[in-house]
């Protein structure tokens, strides 16, 4: 047997691996996901002009534990989006002059104007978070952070700003799962930071400082809404079916458009192809 017929019998036996459901969950098909998730990414797109039009700022935090699902979240509600009007805000560790700044004053430069909705992957809450429990911050600046994130918060709301926070949790052995997959996956490798692995042992410290965050910041103005995140496919459907039902909006989709005659080539000359560089054909053609 020819070595290309054995890979090709090698391909022929490999299987799509579904992600696994946790147990009491019913399982969402591959083909109802992708159908349910086509759909409500018509009506990002809808709410995404709502927004434009309407001048509306607003705010979508995403947080939880590494490797809760969030970024997949955020990848999907992007999909189809307009970068310029939903943005991602994913800031790196502060800078030197950062940590000297007011700590709020990092993130208000990335705040939406109007007609923006600005999602953010991690968030001010990283100081009730890893910083906690990391201890890269003082416990007088924790307990500071206690006091005035609800007052900022408001703030923000009283401006006019829509804000609205997502916690995504996730079991200790669906985050083991996980941590396992991105260590033989070469494309997902980049997902685990020292700080991933350094959290492995400090996963009740984690669950401390996220029930006392909720008990300073979950308010009536700006609560949290808990996404249950074991499932991938439940998690990414009912947190962007529960955004939609956030901000009510309307369709307005432009009537379709009809394209202008192109310009008619007339004494136009084009410049040799022999003078321009182009990118190697690396593949061939298909037929």
């Amino acid at each position: 047997m020819s070595k290309k017929n054995s890979n090709d019998k090698k391909k022929a036996k490999t299987k799509v691996v579904e992600p696994a459901t946790p147990e009491g969950l019913p399982k969402i098909p591959k083909k109802f996901y992708e159908a349910e998730l086509a759909k409500m990414q018509v009506e990002l797109v809808k709410l995404q002009e709502w927004i434009k039009v309407k001048g509306l700022k607003v705010v979508v935090l995403f947080e939880g534990r590494d490797a809760a699902g969030k970024g997949g979240v955020i990848k999907r509600i992007t999909q189809r989006t307009n970068p310029r009007i939903t943005r991602v805000v994913a800031l790196p560790a502060p800078t030197e002059r950062e940590t000297t700044q007011w700590y709020f004053q990092r993130y208000v430069a990335h705040l939406p104007a109007a007609g923006e909705m600005c999602l953010f992957d991690r968030s001010w809450y990283n100081r009730a978070g890893v910083e906690r429990v990391m201890g890269f911050c003082t416990s007088e600046e924790y307990h500071e952070f206690l006091r005035s994130c609800p007052e900022f918060e408001r703030m923000l709301i009283r401006s006019g700003t829509i804000l609205i926070k997502y916690w995504f949790s996730v079991s200790d052995e669906e985050q083991e799962h996980r941590f396992q997959a991105r260590l033989t996956d070469p494309t997902k490798r980049w997902k685990l930071s020292p700080m991933d692995l350094a959290s492995r042992s400090k996963w009740m410290d984690y669950s401390r400082a996220k029930d006392e965050m909720f008990r300073y910041t979950d308010i009536k103005q700006a609560p949290w809404w808990v996404v249950e995140a074991d499932s991938k496919r439940h998690a990414r459907l009912n947190c962007i079916r529960h955004l939609l039902d956030q901000i009510p909006y309307e369709d307005l989709t432009p009537e379709p458009i009809k394209l202008p005659e192109r310009q008619q080539d007339v004494g136009y000359v084009r410049p040799p192809i022999s003078d321009q560089t182009f990118v190697p054909q690396a593949f061939p053609e298909v037929s």
